[in-house]
Order: C-alpha cells, then structure tokens, then sequence
C-alpha cells in the first residue's frame, strides 16, 4: 500500500473521530440546555401556600397578595374596626396567584383585613397603616435589609435585633415601620420560587403581612425567573413618582420621601439608556424634599467585592459610578443605598468622585460631619451584612465607616431630619448619623463639579 493511500485512510479516521467529537459535544450542549430550561422551569414553580403580604402601598390603596394550594376565587375582608370587616373585595376567576388591590382608603389610618378563598379563612386578621399623602410632613420610619435571603442564624438574629429596638422605641399611633427596603438578593442561591419560600417569605412571614416591602433586584435574584411574578411594583406610578412601564425599575412617595428602586442587574447602565432617560425625567418630576436611590451594585465598596475591579459583577459598579452617579447627584439625591457586598460601609456627604479610589481627594468630601447639611452632597451606604457576612479589606477612601458586621438599617425622617441607625445582630448601634435641610442646604439641581 502506498504512502498516499495509508495517509488517505488515517484521515478518513480522524476525519470520522472529529465528526463523532463533535456530533457528542453538541448532543452535550443540548443536553445541557434541556436541563437548564427544565431546571428553570421548574424553579418558576412553588405549588405551597404563601402569605399574605403587601405591596404597593399608597394613601388611599394597597394591594394583597397570597398563594393558595388550589384554584380558588379569592375574597379579602376589611374595614377599620378589627371585629367588623364590613367590606368585601373579590376576584372574577379561580386562580392559585391571589392579588386584590384595596381602594378607598384615608390616608394614615390603620385598616383590619382577612383572606379567604372557597369561604374559608386561610389568614388570622392582620392590620396595616396605610401611606402618608405625597407632601405630607408626617414622620417616616422604614427598615432597610441587604441580601438577606439565606435563613440562618445570622438572618434570624439581625431580623429580632431590630424588632427589638422598634419595640423599645415605638411610635404613638403608627406602625412600627411605615414599609421596607431591601438592596437586592432576596433568595439565595438561585432566585428559585422554592428558595423565595425558603428563604424569605418564611422567615418574614410576620413582617411582610403587616408592612409593605419594596424590593430591589440582585444579581442572585436574577439566575431564576421568579422574582417579577412574585412582587407587584408600580409601573404606572400607582403608588407616585413617574411611570416606568417596567417591574425593572420604579419609583414612590411617602410624605416627603421620593424613592427610585434601579435595576442595576439586568437593565443597561449607559448613561442614554432607557433607565437613565426616566430616571432623570422622574427626578426632574419630583418636588419631594428627601430623595433616596436603591440599587443593589455599590459604586463604591472595598469589601466581598471591590469597586476598583471591572471585572468584578461584570463591570456593573464602574458603570453606576461612572454614568449614574453624576445625574444622581446633579438631581439632589440625599442617599444611595446598596447591597451585594456583605458588609456596611458608609461615606460622608460627598460629591464629583467618579473614578478608582486611587483618584479620590479629601476635596470630594463636601461636608464630613455629621449633621450632614442636606443638598451639599450624597451620602453612600452599603447594606449587604443581612444573612451574610464577607472578608475584605475595607478600605475604601470615601466609606470612612466600613465594618464587617452584620446588621440592617432604620431610617426616620421627621420633617428637616434624617437619622440613619445601623443596628448589628448583638443589637448594637454601630453607625448612626442624620442630614438636616436648615438655612445652608442647597436646592437640588444646584450642584456642579469644578
């Protein structure tokens, strides 16, 4: 046999190798897919009861949510008088997903409610106090957890830590909270319904059925589909603030409080994008007082991530911190709040810082004690140490308070004054500081960097 001949019949072999190689590499992949979409498929699923618990809340409505083990049609009862729930709101078709929007309502008053599906009662009655009117200089109180969706013993510890201290210190005529915030990542691992279950809606069963919760998307939230079916957000501006036209991002009001919740996870941070472009149309819109942003990626952080790395979440922090920021503080926004790294680090009032941390300068801090004087520049918390606590070196120049705690953070506004507690699990407060609008606090839209 020729040379030829036994060099045609080797690459007939190899040649037949490679096509077996491949034709099993892509029956692999498609394997692979089959599975990834089963798995999330199946993760979008949790056929258990759940709640009831509330959601976008404003003066004069509320909505109520829960999940029945069949299809029922859903009925809810309420009224002022805790014996005598006179009114009756009811869905048209049987489902599983109950929600049942309350309308009606006065302003700061305490409603009695009850849900029911096939006529029998599947919650003891629970109260609410419903929003203070867009304006309203009535005081404020909200609780604020970052990545708290891992039930354990840390979850548990800082949750009675803080109940503890708002039993201790309550408010004549008033919820313990008026509603809370979370920075993202609300069931971990994978965001599935089964660990929302799990993970968040057990654990805080208690609070979630008395006060509304305004959640933030984090990036563990996001390798599962569940998180837009379970919560409600208002994105036509149900509960005030501008339209968003999308459960990615939203905003409300409160009294004299605006708040935007971003999605710094899955929407585009350009700086033209299509968050960006209603973001500043919404901050522009609104004439509250005190303006909060909530995002789960920190622009600034040095602890279980670090914000100089644009490798780390994918570049995300650079992007917030280099498009975002400006527009935020150009807008007057007080405070930016975030999650992700599981820790709390906290800046002063500071402005114009836009790079690494190599770059910063002490003349980026526009007022460094507190009380903070209101306008002059924004304040920049991490609060991701609700279930989980991260090693780093935190040591970030602008976040002067960087603590490897675990906590969660209550937040009063009353009517001039913010004061911000970071409470840790022992029940300590570990930080605390307030921002005052007195006679030298700037309008918003008056600030510039040099």
């Amino acid at each position: 046999m020729s040379q030829t001949s036994r060099n045609s019949i080797l690459f007939r072999y190899l040649w037949r190798g490679l096509r077996y190689f491949l034709l099993g590499l892509l029956a692999l992949v498609a394997l692979y897919g089959v599975a990834r979409l089963i798995d999330v498929s199946f993760g979008s699923i949790y056929e258990g009861s759940r709640g009831p618990y509330l959601q976008m809340p404003g003066p004069t409505a509320i909505t109520v949510r829960w999940q029945s083990l069949g299809r029922h049609i859903g009925r809810l009862h309420f009224g002022r008088d805790k014996d005598k729930l006179t009114r009756e709101v009811s869905e048209h078709t049987a489902t599983k997903q109950h929600a049942l929007r309350l309308t009606g309502l006065a302003p700061l008053s305490r409603y009695y409610y009850r849900v029911e599906d096939k006529n029998k009662a599947l919650s003891q009655t629970y109260s609410f106090v419903t929003a203070a009117g867009t304006g309203s200089d009535a005081p404020l109180r909200f609780w604020i957890t970052g990545d708290e969706g891992y039930r354990n013993p840390v979850q548990t510890a800082v949750k009675q830590t803080a109940w503890r201290w708002l039993r201790t210190h309550p408010r004549s005529g008033r919820g313990l909270i008026d509603f809370w915030l979370t920075t993202g990542d609300n069931a971990y691992p994978s965001g599935t319904n089964k660990q929302f279950q799990e993970n968040f809606f057990l654990p805080y069963a208690d609070v979630l059925a008395r006060y509304a919760v305004w959640p933030t998307y984090g990036n563990h939230d996001a390798r599962r589909s569940p998180f837009f079916n379970i919560f409600s957000p208002p994105t036509n501006a149900e509960s005030g603030g501008t339209a968003s036209h999308t459960k990615h991002y939203y905003s409300f009001d409160d009294g004299q409080l605006h708040v935007v919740m971003m999605d710094t996870e899955a929407s585009s941070l350009a700086a033209d994008g299509k968050m960006a472009q209603w973001l500043q149309t919404d901050l522009k819109a609104t004439r509250q007082p005190w303006r909060i942003v909530v995002m789960h990626h920190p622009p600034y952080t040095k602890g279980g991530h670090n914000s100089d790395r644009r490798g780390d979440s994918g570049g995300r922090m650079f992007a917030v911190r280099e498009n975002i920021l400006p527009m935020l503080e150009r807008l007057g926004v007080d405070m930016v709040i975030s999650g992700h790294s599981h820790d709390y680090e906290r800046s002063d009032s500071i402005a114009c810082h836009y790079g690494e941390s190599s770059s910063w300068k002490s003349s980026y801090i526009r007022d460094k004690t507190s009380p903070y004087s209101k306008g002059v520049g924004t304040v920049y918390m991490v609060i991701g140490s609700s279930s989980k606590l991260d090693h780093g070196p935190l040591n970030h120049p602008a976040l002067p308070v960087s603590l490897e705690q675990s906590g969660s953070v209550i937040i009063d506004i009353n009517q001039n004054t913010l004061t911000s507690r970071f409470i840790n699990k022992q029940g300590v407060i570990a930080d605390q500081f307030q921002i005052v609008k007195d006679k030298n606090s700037k309008p918003p839209g008056s600030r510039h960097c040099e």
